[in-house]
């Protein structure tokens, strides 16, 4: 979501409030011991208690927060965090999570996002499972870096999506994994609006369907899937989608990732960094085109408006930990993106640089607020779990 200058200001201040309130809350406590305070007491009617409780089906926490973006306005945003444990005999399993992200605008736009993470038989099973469903704007600049760089060519519509992607891991040695799965996306617009666009954007009329299997190997000795402090991932996903599965073309797509966190002596400090690349071949829709921005991939730059066949990256975060349950991060990092992998050029990289808190609504969980600034771009960031 991307602020002008006063709605950035804004957004630091709320920061900076919510973080002076909260560790006010936190703080002192052998003086309040005796006495929750209002904090406490809403979050832990909420769940967000830093605890979870196995007695439970499910252990929930509900947290809301407002956003802005010019898209889709004002609106309210709820990120529910549950976890769970399938056998509670299990004591080499993590915890199993499932996050719900929903939204709500003043204009209109509606979406849910699930995110799941089963842990099995003793962690020689992973099942998970992303979907999405929304109906919200969106932003269309063309392909390719110099397009997408022209203001002018912004296209503006409302987008209908759905997609659903299913996968089982199987762990083949102490620390890798092999696994298979398969992706169904949907996408239909209407209400576009190509304003003063130059670019083609006649590819937006008609609906886009790709459904494919993929293939995904890696190594993986990070003390937790969900919030790592140590260890390692390395992993290569290879989609491939057919117009015999279902899918409106063929294409493949490859996604190749390298995260690595390194503990900061015994402060609780980690620093992380990561170096992902996506490519693709063959007839690749618009929607499935490797995108850089969002609060994920390179935050600071507006999601949608940086498309093409291939993308890498490369990004590094500093992340310190504050007293109780708070925290606070730094990152910067850099991306490209280009038709071929050969034309990728570090004269033509896309900066980021950014802050933001962390607050743990339960174990290895947290909820966080992040500013990112691009270059000529700015975004503010409301979920759940570190970015990477």
């Amino acid at each position: 979501m991307i602020l002008n200058r006063p709605q950035i200001k804004l957004v630091c201040s709320s920061l900076l409030l919510l973080m002076t309130g909260l560790s006010t809350a936190y703080a002192d406590t052998d003086v309040k011991a005796d006495k929750a305070s209002w904090v406490d007491e809403l979050l832990e009617n909420l769940g967000a208690d830093g605890e979870f409780n196995q007695d439970k089906v499910i252990d929930f926490s509900v947290l809301p927060g407002p956003f802005y973006n010019p898209e889709m306005s004002f609106g309210i945003g709820v990120s529910a965090i549950g976890l769970y444990q399938v056998d509670n005999d299990d004591e080499v399993s993590q915890l199993s999570s499932l996050i719900i992200n929903g939204f709500t605008s003043a204009n209109g736009a509606l979406g849910v996002a699930v995110e799941n993470k089963t842990f099995l038989q003793q962690d020689s099973l992973r099942f998970y499972v992303d979907a999405v469903i929304a109906d919200a704007p969106e932003v269309y600049y063309g392909k390719g870096y110099h397009d997408n760089r022209l203001n002018v060519n912004k296209v503006t519509f409302d987008s209908h999506q759905f997609s659903l992607a299913p996968s089982l891991r199987k762990r083949i040695s102490t620390k890798s994994f092999v696994g298979i799965g398969m992706d169904f996306s949907y996408t239909a617009t209407d209400d576009i609006d190509e304003g003063e666009s130059t670019v083609d954007s006649s590819v937006l009329i008609e609906s886009s369907r790709s459904i494919g299997v993929n293939l995904l190997v890696n190594y993986d000795s990070r003390d937790s899937v969900l919030s790592p402090s140590s260890g390692r991932l390395v992993e290569l996903d290879t989609n491939w989608y057919r117009q015999h599965f279902g899918s409106e073309t063929d294409f493949n797509v490859q996604s190749l990732l390298y995260s690595e966190y390194l503990s900061v002596g015994e402060s609780g400090d980690v620093l992380a960094w990561q170096v992902h690349g996506r490519f693709t071949q063959g007839e690749v829709p618009w929607d499935q085109l490797s995108m850089l921005g969002g609060g994920g991939l390179l935050r600071g730059y507006n999601s949608g408006r940086y498309r093409d066949e291939q993308m890498l990256l490369a990004q590094v975060e500093y992340r310190l930990n504050l007293p109780g349950r708070h925290g606070m991060v730094f990152w910067g990092g850099a991306g490209g993106l280009a038709e071929k992998v050969e034309q990728l050029s570090t004269d033509e990289l896309l900066p980021t640089a950014g802050v933001g808190y962390r607050f743990q609504v339960k174990p290895k969980v947290n909820l966080r607020l992040d500013m990112g600034f691009g270059n000529g771009d700015s975004g503010f960031y409301f979920n759940v779990n570190e970015a990477f």
